[in-house]
């Protein structure tokens, strides 16, 4: 399996590209799986590597999810990204690949929240959480099936599933996605494209300790760029 990777680090933060099939965040029910947290806890030396603090983890993707994550070295610089994700001032940038054709561009306002019949899923409900989410096309693959749209959405809340809800409420649910496609829909995404077609590449915030914003991005990986060339034929 793949590991994690740094990409940046200082003395106040890393940034770490997540490989798809690790767990960010230790849980009872992650004791046999790899999870970020406990990778960064054997392999590095920082101040606040301790559960106290999550490790420095200040955010999170979901396991099938690869990409951008933002792990804190100081308590000071931890409470401080917090304090930018909840006043919405992190830029996040997804790429994604979803069926059939979307808008050039588009909005997608939604309150989402836990469905009640189903605990470990979320959805689009009345009294849920606002959530709010920005998209633009870049490709279109005209193919069976409607085609497939490659997209880089811009989620202005963070909320759990949030982008794989919004793909699915407007009627494009993400390739390959178990939870929000349909399982027969995702068993034959999964004969060509291995996995969740969602990558987090890339991420703005303002630079905890020199207070000027700082920018990353993350090429799409290998299994997802492979996905997409067997679109191409």
């Amino acid at each position: 399996m793949e590991e994690p990777k740094i990409i940046f680090q200082d003395d106040s933060l890393f940034v770490v590209e997540k490989p798809s099939g690790w767990i960010t965040n230790d849980a009872t029910t992650t004791k046999d799986q790899l999870t970020l947290q406990s990778w960064l806890r054997r392999n590095f030396q920082f101040s606040i590597n301790n559960l106290q603090f999550r490790n420095g983890i200040v955010h999170r993707l979901d396991k099938e999810t690869s990409g951008l994550l933002i792990v804190a070295k100081t308590k000071d610089v931890f409470e401080k990204l917090q304090a930018e994700f909840k006043s919405r001032e992190v830029q996040k940038t997804y790429t994604a690949l979803l069926h059939g054709p979307v808008d050039k561009k588009g909005r997608i306002e939604a309150t989402v929240g836990r469905l009640p019949w189903r605990r470990d899923r979320f959805g689009v409900m009345p009294g849920g959480r606002e959530s709010v989410s920005e998209y633009k096309l870049i490709k279109f693959y005209p193919g069976d099936r409607g085609g497939y749209s490659l997209v880089e959405f811009h989620p202005k809340t963070g909320r759990t599933h949030q982008i794989r809800i919004h793909a699915k409420h407007i009627g494009h649910a993400i390739v390959a996605d178990e939870f929000y496609a349909g399982r027969k829909t995702a068993r034959n995404d999964r004969r060509w494209c291995p996995r969740l077609f969602l990558h987090a590449s890339g991420i703005k915030f303002v630079h905890a300790e020199t207070g000027k914003e700082v920018e990353f991005k993350s090429e799409i990986p290998s299994d997802l760029k492979t996905a997409l060339k067997t679109l191409e034929h």
